[in-house]
């Protein structure tokens, strides 16, 4: 079967707002390393990695012998009624991670779970309804998550089951205060959350949550530091600061292990999913131990740290931290950042190159007026695809290439990459 016959199918079966990359959508069929291939036989380098969540990349011995041997046990599923040993071995090991003193965890099955469980327990926390979210922003598909997302372009409903209020100063290349140094950005974004807190909100808010670097914004991120600052004023108020790590989350940016760590803080609560898994469903929340027992009735989840997730994750984690690929992000980021930035100086299309370690975004603009260009980012998202590169794409007006390849990427892949985009930015001319 054609990949055009498969979209067929796709396209009466599926809803019309599930997107779709390329101009003819492809199937993934097979991967390896850092490669996967499609439906009709081509071979790409994957700069994707499923939206970064096959963080090791695919067809790892080590996670999938990890997987194989609970299948083996004829357990795929119990519950959380039950003890599960592979859960509480990951929970030990996350909030040993965390930072967070004597944490807590609690696995869901994806961000979107994890960041409305998040909401939750601060609204109980708190007794209130009251949320405060970074513009731009983006927490999942969810109801909740929706309310708490700052981008129009994901943003499908009003309705709201928590009162939201937006802060300033999470994308910074289009911000009115952009050209400002660092400290001072930073001050006039404090003075602006302080403001919030008391002109549009009764004072007693729930919590700030907060991407370190914003995903589906186009891996945007303020100052280091701004967040640190931020939570010195919502101590003021007892407002708690939760940061969603479910992208930034386990050595992707290079320099830390959580994102939330370029800001010199420690957060109430973090939200992690994506790359924990290397593929396989998992999410969940990590946090205070007398936040996470907030909640006064029952709760469980049924499939939230199952034993098959739960073993996939203990492997990725181990083989991650085993291998230091921390480090490798931050010597290839380097290297793929530098790449990038010499394309810019070749090319004015691409205005801006920004984000960390392996978690990498080039914003496309029309030169004459520096406004963004979807269309010339859908072009090159193409041209990438046709020379064997797959890009992600994002943004508030999808104008920027998203780069976020598997943290075991090698320097030879990486100048092949780059060799691939400024091959698809000379189509420009």
């Amino acid at each position: 079967m054609t990949h055009a016959e498969l979209w067929e199918r796709h396209k009466a079966v599926m809803p019309d707002w599930l997107a779709l990359y390329y101009e003819e959508p492809i199937e993934i069929v097979r991967g390896s390393g850092r490669r996967v291939t499609d439906g009709e036989g081509n071979t790409y380098l994957d700069f994707f990695a499923g939206i970064l969540t096959n963080a090791i990349g695919y067809d790892i011995a080590e996670i999938s012998d990890a997987v194989r041997e609970q299948l083996a046990t004829g357990i795929a599923h119990t519950s959380t009624v039950y003890l599960i040993r592979k859960q509480i071995e990951l929970a030990e090991q996350i909030a040993e991670l965390s930072g967070i003193p004597d944490a807590k965890v609690f696995f869901a099955n994806s961000g979107t779970e994890a960041n409305e469980a998040a909401m939750l327990l601060a609204t109980q926390n708190r007794r209130s309804n009251q949320v405060l979210a970074m513009r731009n922003s983006y927490h999942g598909r969810g109801f909740g998550t929706v309310a708490i997302t700052g981008n129009r372009g994901w943003s499908a409903s009003s309705l709201s089951p928590v009162n939201v209020q937006y802060v300033q100063g999470a994308y910074r290349y289009r911000s009115p205060f952009r050209d400002l140094p660092d400290a001072e950005y930073i001050k006039v974004c404090v003075d602006d959350l302080r403001n919030v807190i008391e002109t549009t909100t009764a004072g007693d808010v729930a919590c700030l949550i907060v991407e370190p670097i914003q995903g589906v914004g186009g891996f945007s991120s303020p100052p280091d530091g701004l967040y640190g600052a931020f939570k010195k004023v919502l101590d003021e108020y007892g407002i708690l600061l939760i940061a969603d790590e479910v992208q930034t989350g386990w050595g992707r940016t290079g320099e830390h292990f959580w994102g939330i760590q370029a800001h010199d803080v420690v957060p109430d609560a973090m939200t992690f999913a994506k790359g924990l898994g290397n593929g396989f469903a998992i999410g969940g929340v990590v946090a205070r131990p007398d936040l996470m027992d907030s909640l006064s009735a029952n709760s469980l989840s049924t499939f939230g740290g199952n034993p098959i997730s739960t073993s996939a994750a203990k492997a990725t984690i181990d083989y991650l931290l085993d291998r230091d690929l921390q480090a490798n992000a931050a010597k290839r980021g380097a290297q793929l950042a530098d790449g990038l930035r010499g394309i810019s100086e070749e090319f004015p299309e691409l205005g801006d190159v920004r984000g960390k370690g392996l978690m990498l975004a080039a914003e496309i603009v029309r030169p004459d007026d520096n406004s963004p260009d979807p269309a010339t980012t859908a072009r090159l998202q193409q041209e990438t695809k046709n020379r064997g590169l797959l890009v992600g794409k994002g943004g508030l007006y999808g104008n920027v290439l998203r780069m976020a390849p598997p943290m075991t990427l090698t320097e030879a892949e990486t100048t092949e990459a780059l060799d691939i985009i400024r091959d698809s930015f000379n189509t420009l001319r």
